[in-house]
């Protein structure tokens, strides 16, 4: 299918759609425990209400309209109703803490502000004395909010139904706005995440996000048949394509889980065919089936370990339809009905088609155990100003080493110094009142600098990323430094969470580790080892020994690579506290902000290089409900096995 003069926005195909695809499922959402669904004209006249009704709240065109909440069908239609408005939806992290949300809601200039529940309205008004710029407040549930000032406050459902009521009024208008919608009018604008800075707004051309859903729902064979899980944040770009741009473009349902701790439980009751996750979701599934088998009987236990080895050996082949001889075919087909197939359905996994990862590098093992299973998990590697896809992996050329080739339409290119770039139809028209950013970012050729490094392989011509381009530096010995390489390496291991790297400049690396509670407590309670608090955990003698196994297992891998075996870790510590989005150490994507970290925690880096045996230390929390506090640690220094570059490992032991 080509986009036509007919389909050139968002509201268009959600009218070809409503006419194509009348009866189909469109939209579902969990609420109660019970799964509620609306077809494709059901939900079109829903949207038609809101957009009615937002018109005679006085939503003007080129107005901006904040959205924050969790996933679910009214918000969405809150979206799409403001564009047939000729106003654009700026959806917000739901889980941002107030003052994150002034920022963007002053940099936008929303009027209007669509919230999911009174959480969300009650983080508005704590900020809109002061911003002065939000007239509407507009809430999905009313649980909670019958003692607020309604002045300038409504449900949604209120907004709709004056919307219908007064429909003789309206139409005219509405259709008129629709009319005026072109291929170049703004779509949605999506603030970065601000991993260096404050986030900026991309702004999204109705052309950007349907020339890609166009391209990559082709590339991927995606049909009106699928189902999506929508559970990722709404003010990500990734969200905002998979569960708007290709759900519109080829008519396939929108699953909304009831909240983000019934996810999984969710996931297997959808069973999706399309279906995406970073590596942390896949990592933490992982971890959960390890934490079973290790309290499983011995014979399911046995079970499981000898049909995960025919897996392994043969089960990516098989999915990628390459030959593999009858006896493993026939070992393999045992293990499925035994082992895969239960394995798929209690994931959730047991109908997808196509699956991605993307955000970070997944470890070798995970992404391999996945494929092992017969699940078609792929990578793809993108960013907001691309409206997501840059390169993806294609159906048989599936490697847990690259990111893929260009995706259909994009061009990519490498620069002398590494960096990867690109140009492409979804490339973003700007940086909302930032021309100085998207001049430095978008040349007048619209190639676009990634601040990714990376090269494609000669053979293959798939593409590999080797760390962000600002990260990758030098050792004082002029050896090649690239954090993100060795923290994937040990974010491999089901007990770190979360890993930070040091070096750059410096005569050796050192690391901070995050564990994970979930794996790392199961293991403790294994072993009889008591714990009041992550910060107890995380200082016991012996975590630190099975950390530094960890780290020894990474260092010798390292070793084997000759450009970077200088990045091997020689001492390292756990951190006392999990890295935090609300503390400003991560984005609310998850991506660590290295220079707020390395000033935050100047003083235990300085003990890494010191030769410290602990370092005692002080640092500022912010709780759930905003308080700011302080933990106090005592946090133990150790050194880690390295290995010279004739691999024999050195024997400073960790102790």
């Amino acid at each position: 299918m080509a986009a036509t003069d007919e389909l050139t926005s968002i509201p268009a195909l959600l009218a070809r759609n409503a006419r194509l695809y009348a009866g189909r499922p469109a939209w579902r959402e969990k609420e109660f425990g019970i799964w509620q669904s609306w077809t494709w004209d059901e939900g079109a006249a829903e949207i038609r209400g809101i957009a009615l009704g937002f018109l005679a709240l006085g939503l003007n065109p080129g107005d901006h309209v904040a959205i924050i909440g969790r996933n679910r069908p009214a918000l969405y239609w809150s979206m799409i109703a403001a564009q047939m408005c000729g106003a654009v939806p700026v959806p917000l992290y739901q889980d941002a803490v107030a003052e994150e949300m002034a920022y963007v809601l002053e940099n936008c200039g929303a009027r209007f502000v669509i919230c999911g529940d009174q959480e969300q309205v009650d983080k508005v008004i704590e900020v809109q004395d002061r911003l002065h710029l939000v007239e509407q407040i507009v809430y999905v549930d009313k649980r909670g909010m019958r003692k607020y000032d309604h002045s300038r406050m409504n449900a949604l459902a209120d907004v709709e139904a004056e919307g219908k009521a007064g429909h003789f009024r309206f139409e005219a208008e509405l259709e008129a706005r629709i009319a005026a919608l072109t291929y170049d009018s703004t779509c949605v604008m999506l603030y970065t995440s601000g991993t260096t800075g404050k986030p900026k707004g991309v702004v999204l051309s109705n052309r950007n996000i349907i020339e890609t859903a166009r391209n990559t729902s082709g590339f991927d064979k995606l049909r009106p048949g699928d189902d999506v899980l929508a559970y990722l944040p709404m003010a990500w770009v990734g969200d905002f394509i998979f569960s708007v741009g290709q759900a519109m473009w080829t008519g396939f349902c929108v699953n909304c889980p009831e909240s983000a701790a019934t996810m999984m439980t969710d996931l297997r009751e959808v069973g999706p065919t399309y279906f995406f996750a970073p590596p942390r979701v896949f990592e933490g599934q992982l971890t959960q089936v390890m934490i079973r088998m290790e309290d499983a009987g011995r014979l399911k236990k046995a079970m499981f370990d000898r049909c995960m080895k025919i897996a392994r050996r043969v089960g990516p082949a098989i999915l990628d339809g390459k030959p593999v001889g009858l006896g493993d075919r026939l070992a393999y087909w045992i293990g499925d009905k035994l082992v895969y197939g239960p394995l798929k359905n209690t994931l959730g996994f047991s109908r997808i088609r196509v699956g991605y990862t993307a955000g970070e590098a997944i470890g070798p093992e995970i992404f391999d155990f996945y494929r092992s299973l017969g699940i078609n998990l792929k990578q793809l590697y993108g960013q907001t100003e691309a409206t997501v896809f840059i390169t993806q992996q294609p159906d048989g050329e599936v490697r847990s080493d690259t990111v893929g080739v260009p995706s259909p339409g994009v061009e990519v290119r490498i620069a002398e110094n590494g960096e990867v770039f690109y140009r492409s139809p979804g490339t973003f028209v700007e940086y909302y009142k930032n021309p100085e950013s998207t001049a430095s970012t978008k040349d007048a050729e619209g190639w676009v600098a990634t601040g990714d490094a990376g090269f494609f392989e000669e053979k293959s011509g798939h593409l590999r990323i080797i760390d962000r381009a600002k990260d990758v530096g030098k050792m004082a010995d002029g050896r090649l430094f690239a954090p993100k390489y060795v923290e994937n390496k040990l974010k491999f291991f089901p007990n770190i969470l979360e890993a930070v790297v040091f070096g750059n400049g410096r005569d050796r690396c050192t690391a901070f580790i995050n564990i994970d509670l979930t794996a790392v407590g199961n293991w403790a309670e294994r072993n009889n080892i008591a714990y009041s608090s992550y910060q107890e955990l995380a200082g016991h003698p012996r975590v630190y020994e099975t950390i530094a196994r960890h780290v020894a297992e990474v260092n010798a891998s390292v070793a084997e690579d000759a450009v970077l075996s200088g990045c091997q870790i020689h001492r390292f510590c756990i951190l006392h506290k999990e890295l935090d989005a609300d503390d400003g150490e991560m984005t609310r994507t998850r991506k660590v902000r290295r220079n707020v970290i390395e000033t935050k925690y100047a003083d235990l880096i300085a003990g890494l290089y010191d030769g410290a045996a602990s370092v005692a230390t002080e640092t500022e929390v912010t709780y759930e409900d905003g308080r700011k506090g302080a933990i106090r640690a005592n946090v133990r220094m150790m050194d880690a096995a390295t290995v010279t570059p004739n691999r024999t490992p050195d024997r400073r032991a960790a102790a």
